[in-house]
């Protein structure tokens, strides 16, 4: 089943190829941090997670960058939650396409994030409440800015690689931009180099679900005791329909009844609607509305090109990294198009770049599944990154 930006939940794991029963870590951040939009926040946490052990030339990290609703579990287990396996385990540990045997791998949750990390759920030392609607705009040029304060604390120069898929695609891009002597390799998955306007249309009306609740209070609902659980829900369900493919869903589902006859009433006739309502519910009791407001305006924001006259090669001019670029036949909310205008950009600036365009039927969720060649691909290119 495909996991939709949110953690996979497995009931076993391999023992030969897992990294294991995992802890989280946080850290803090005193110093001030001036955001793109001209807010300032004082201070932060960030809560993150490592895999493998950092080399002594410490040259041998990767750090991982995740999607719209996932966070800093990425692989293993906790010990205390065995069912919770991170959101990208198929591919990360001893053996796997990212190796921990080689790669030092670190996850974050990103600022702004509702597991660790400072966010709109955390306290205003100003006023003492939380955050909530307060809590300022960030964007993906203010997450690897702090990503890179991760970075520095962790003592690591350089990064190997970054790596994302979609919106964390987006953060593997601009590292190479931001910090273009931090980064050696960038590998940038099921992602564009800016958002469409049916994109942004998709994330707004998800936005509007969730503000039009009446127990969203205008985004102070946690100092209620409120969760604008309705609308959280149908922004799920809106989003999950543009993670998977026509195709798919028509394998999956096609027009099953789910009680084996029309019963003509506005509940549940269709299988494929108890799955859409499933999702919804499941997520509404676990993410929080306002980092997914948050969250989907970073991604509407983000366009590298918006200074250079949306001249997306003068843009990426800055870059020094080698690249990986992979997209998914199916996936059409990133298209495999806009994928290519991230290579034509890179190989306008005679960069070093591998581009993989992959036959799987899941849609944009194909990057977090399981797929031999997609699996193959990245450890071909991972394999060939030296240390």
């Amino acid at each position: 089943m495909p996991t939709g930006h949110f953690f996979n939940l497995r009931m076993h794991m391999s023992p030969e190829n897992s990294v294991g029963v995992v802890a989280e870590q946080r850290v803090r951040f005193n110093a001030p941090m001036t955001l793109k939009s001209g807010a300032q926040l004082p201070g932060f946490e960030l809560a993150f997670e490592t895999y493998g052990t950092l080399n002594a030339a410490r040259s041998n990290a990767v750090l991982v960058c995740h999607a719209l609703s996932g966070g800093h579990h990425v692989a293993g287990v906790y010990a205390d939650q065995p069912q919770n396996v991170g959101w990208w385990d198929n591919l990360i540990g001893p053996g796997k396409a990212l190796d921990t045997n080689k790669f030092f791998v670190v996850g974050v949750n990103n600022l702004g994030g509702c597991y660790g990390s400072t966010g709109p759920l955390s306290i205003n030392p100003q006023t003492g409440k939380r955050y909530g609607a307060d809590f300022p705009m960030v964007t993906v040029e203010d997450w690897v800015a702090a990503q890179a304060r991760l970075a520095d604390h962790l003592s690591i120069d350089t990064w190997a690689a970054v790596i994302g898929g979609s919106l964390g695609g987006m953060q593997a891009l601009e590292w190479s931009l931001q910090f273009p002597d931090r980064i050696r390799h960038a590998l940038v998955i099921a992602s564009a180099p800016k958002l469409s306007a049916q994109n942004i249309a998709f994330n707004e009306v998800a936005r509007q679900a969730i503000i039009s609740d009446p127990d969203f209070r205008g985004g102070h609902y946690a100092e209620h005791g409120l969760v604008p659980s309705n609308g959280l829900r149908l922004a799920r369900m809106i989003g999950h329909i543009t993670y998977l493919s026509d195709d798919q869903m028509g394998e999956k589902f096609g027009r099953q009844l789910r009680h084996g006859e029309h019963r003509y009433s506005y509940d549940v006739d269709f299988e494929v609607e108890s799955y859409l309502r499933y999702q919804g519910d499941k997520f509404a009791r676990f993410f929080d509305a306002n980092t997914y407001l948050i969250t989907t305006k970073a991604l509407d924001y983000f366009d590298p090109a918006y200074d250079y006259d949306d001249d997306l090669a003068a843009a990426l001019a800055r870059a020094k990294a080698n690249f990986f670029v992979a997209s998914f036949t199916t996936d059409w909310r990133f298209a495999p198009a806009r994928s290519r205008e991230i290579v034509f950009a890179l190989l306008h600036n005679r960069r070093r770049v591998a581009y993989a365009e992959i036959d799987c039927a899941a849609g944009h969720d194909s990057f977090l599944l399981d797929d031999d060649h997609y699996h193959a691909l990245l450890r071909a290119y991972l394999e060939n990154i030296s240390i």
